[in-house]
């Protein structure tokens, strides 16, 4: 049973102790960066190198993840699923979490690592993607849910960028 409020912190914590290489993107991402939204899940792209599915497949298992939508058959995903381009929809014991293969038009682990900054976050050492690159990354992407929060990243970064 997973916890009414997701806590991310103890997943990214679980992530870290295995050594998983991964990006947050997404709104865990814009929160990082002070935009002032929302999210309820938190979004990742990881390296998708053999020994890192490895112990991203450990991390799974210790956070008990298994795809939404099949919780009476708690489907897990296996190298194969993690070794694809496609998105992974968990849910673990602390939260709903996404785990990319890509993002946008194809862009993984290895495109976006220099899209990137690092930011200690709950005394964890995080690389995030660069807030410019996630509103590229949205601007391309157009869905519904990304257009209505561009215009929230786009005054964030222009706040950030007038008091750096």
């Amino acid at each position: 049973m997973t916890n009414p409020t997701p806590d991310f912190l103890r997943i990214l914590e679980i992530l870290a102790k295995h050594e998983v290489d991964f990006i947050v993107v997404g709104g865990v991402c814009a929160v990082l960066h002070g935009a002032p939204v929302t999210t309820f899940d938190i979004d990742m792209v990881h390296s998708r190198a053999p020994e890192n599915l490895d112990r991203l497949i450990s991390a799974l298992q210790e956070l008990d993840a298994y795809y939404r939508g099949h919780e009476d058959q708690r489907l897990t995903p296996d190298l194969s699923h993690l070794s694809s381009p496609g998105h992974q929809l968990l849910v673990s014991k602390f939260g709903p979490l996404d785990l990319l293969g890509t993002i946008g038009s194809g862009h993984g682990y290895e495109d976006l690592f220099e899209h990137t900054v690092e930011l200690e976050a709950g005394g964890l050492l995080l690389r995030i993607l660069t807030l410019e690159r996630l509103i590229e990354i949205k601007e391309e992407t157009g869905s519904d849910k990304d257009k209505a929060v561009l215009p929230i990243l786009r005054r964030t970064l222009e706040e950030k960028l007038k008091s750096s």
